[in-house]
């Protein structure tokens, strides 16, 4: 009986694969991510901003890509690629509209309602944000 009690702790510590699934505020510009599966992986969503709540029609006006600076940045997909890895996700990409450009990403939970973002340039120049669960 103990060690069932024991194993089913244990069980109720470790995160689900999905427990990223759900609507992130970013650190910074008041920004709104939505976590989805995306098969196998996950993939995130901008739903809004400070800009995109000034200007819900704000364009993806920085992006290195001439012919994409006229998309829509709401709910443009700014996440994906991650394959799971422990308890957190790796090897996928994050978008930044506020430069236009696209870094190497991990996703690390950070309890409940937290995770933390990982984005790099390439290693070791890397910036970290903690973004927090939106109810």
């Amino acid at each position: 009986m103990t060690l069932i009690l024991t194993a089913l702790a244990l069980a109720g510590a470790i995160q689900p694969a999905d427990s990223v699934v759900g609507s992130w505020k970013t650190e910074t510009r008041g920004g709104i991510v939505e976590i989805a599966r995306c098969g196998p992986s996950i993939c995130g969503r901008l739903v809004t901003s400070d800009k995109l709540r000034t200007d819900p029609n704000f364009k993806d006006e920085k992006n290195g890509n001439a012919a994409l600076r006229n998309r829509p940045l709401k709910g443009l997909q700014i996440l994906g690629g991650f394959t799971r890895q422990g308890d957190g996700w790796v090897g996928g990409k994050i978008y930044n509209a506020e430069d236009g450009k696209t870094y190497n990403a991990e996703i690390t939970l950070a309890g409940a309602n937290q995770l933390k973002l990982r984005g790099c340039v390439f290693k070791p120049f890397c910036k970290t944000q903690t973004w927090t669960r939106a109810h």
